[in-house]
């Protein structure tokens, strides 16, 4: 509590005498829960005053490490005074948190939600509360299982733990002590940093890393409304929220009237200072005339699309309102119902006829000891987890984001080929004839929703015939 008290006192001094020097309306305010509007396009550097410290740092990393000078340079921060000191400067010495003594001042590498935190508090304990500080809590995952063991363990430094974030670690002597370099500075653990992680687990024991979307040393609230910055992470064979997001006609109206988005603008809100399209934090993040903006990106979401069986979320309907009200400044309510609705019985769809019946096939296996305690060692495992994690996510994905070719042909097309020539054969001969699975898995082929592969009826097919016949010819 100390360090951050001294090290608020330390930056509003600076605010302050910014603010008796510059033009009236260019000073550092304390961030507000509802954040009030602000310029962002960078004010006139002239009258900011930079303390004596960040002068010094300046001075040499202009010349040794250029670009992030200049990105610093048009920043918000440097307008309202706040240089590399103000952030990097540290008032405990200890070690084992990355500091040390450079060029008189002790300082960190590696800067933590803790010290945007003394400026931006609110927004720090919206995001400390959200899904995306927790994002590195996934090591006892399958995910991880794969990145780290079955493909190997740099397969997860530098794919898994870029996005879900990295335990930040120091490296150590033989004797346990801290090894440090030619400067004297704490040798941070290569496979653990760099990393911009959304969960990253700092030295300080904090959660995140703020860069992860307003990338240093600009820290532009303008490059965090773009989908862009969010697609570093969301997107791929399993969560391609970006692709979809591209796909939709929220993403084309973004794409073709990008230059009505006023992205630069300080009061941002939905309805009122664009209409043009959407972007991800539109959605999950930003203001609305009713709503202010949160950092805590689960706030406005219903369902949960990642397990093998979609559920929904604590205080559901609550969070689904809050989506609505967003979704209510560009269409009306019978449109908005209307897709919620077929939304989640597109949800439904997946639950019921897939995934459910294929996890009760996988507990009986597994029940019945056909499967051995180890993931991935066999070839049902691959397809069964391809099924849920891969093509399934994409389905429920596509609904929740309009993305027609991922709920059909990314998605339930690729699920159901994968449920009926690969799932069910394959659960078959794991079975080895034990009687109780083979029960379970003729159940699951005696539903209703399977049973179109008895055969269609002349009629039917006959249908079918004449439409090809009609549309290609013979």
């Amino acid at each position: 509590m100390l360090s951050e008290a001294l090290r608020c006192m330390a930056t509003l001094w600076v605010a302050v005498v910014s603010l008796l020097l510059a033009a009236p309306a260019r000073g550092q305010t304390t961030e507000p829960k509802a954040p009030a509007a602000k310029k962002s396009t960078p004010a006139p550097k002239k009258g900011a005053v930079i303390s004596a410290e960040s002068q010094k740092c300046i001075r040499c990393h202009a010349q040794k490490t250029p670009g992030i000078v200049a990105q610093w340079k048009g920043s918000r921060h440097a307008g309202a005074g706040v240089g590399c000191f103000e952030c990097h400067y540290s008032l405990s010495e200890k070690e084992e948190l990355g500091t040390f003594t450079h060029e008189g001042e002790t300082i960190t590498t590696v800067l933590s939600p803790k010290a945007c935190q003394t400026c931006h508090g609110a927004i720090v304990a919206e995001n400390q509360r959200s899904h995306h500080a927790s994002a590195a809590k996934f090591i006892g995952s399958l995910d991880n299982v794969l990145g780290e063991v079955a493909e190997g363990r740099l397969a997860a430094v530098n794919g898994c733990w870029q996005c879900h974030g990295s335990t930040v670690t120091l490296l150590k002597n033989a004797d346990g002590s801290i090894r440090k370099n030619a400067a004297g500075a704490p040798m941070l653990d290569p496979e653990t940093w760099p990393n911009t992680g959304i969960g990253r687990v700092n030295l300080d024991g904090s959660l995140g890393a703020c860069s992860a979307c307003h990338s240093r040393h600009a820290f532009s609230k303008a490059m965090a409304r773009q989908p862009e910055v969010c697609g570093k992470c969301h997107l791929g064979p399993d969560h391609p929220q970006a692709e979809i997001y591209d796909e939709s006609k929220h993403g084309i109206a973004y794409r073709t009237q990008k230059e009505q988005m006023h992205l630069d603008a300080d009061k941002w809100i939905v309805g009122v200072t664009y209409t043009a399209a959407p972007t991800c934090s539109t959605c999950h993040m930003s203001a609305t005339s009713k709503q202010p903006i949160t950092h805590d990106v689960g706030a406005r979401i219903s369902w949960t699309l990642r397990p093998v069986i979609s559920k929904k979320l604590e205080n559901w309907e609550a969070k689904r309102t809050a989506m609505k009200e967003v979704c209510g400044n560009c269409h009306g309510s019978p449109f908005v119902d209307a897709f919620y609705k077929t939304f989640d019985d597109t949800v439904d769809l997946y639950n019921t006829k897939f995934a459910q019946p294929a996890q009760n096939i996988m507990n009986a296996l597994r029940d019945a000891k056909k499967l051995t305690d180890t993931p991935f060692d066999e070839e049902i495992k691959w397809t069964f987890y391809r099924l849920w994690h891969h093509e399934g996510r994409r389905a429920r994905m596509g609904a929740s984001m309009q993305g027609p070719d991922f709920v059909q042909w990314h998605g339930f097309f690729e699920v159901a080929e994968s449920f009926y020539t690969r799932f069910l054969p394959q659960a078959k001969e794991a079975a080895r004839g034990d009687p109780k699975v083979l029960s379970v898995i003729q159940g699951v082929e005696q539903e209703k929703p399977h049973l179109w592969r008895k055969g269609l009826s002349p009629e039917e097919r006959k249908q079918i015939d004449d439409f090809y016949k009609e549309r290609y010819g013979k």
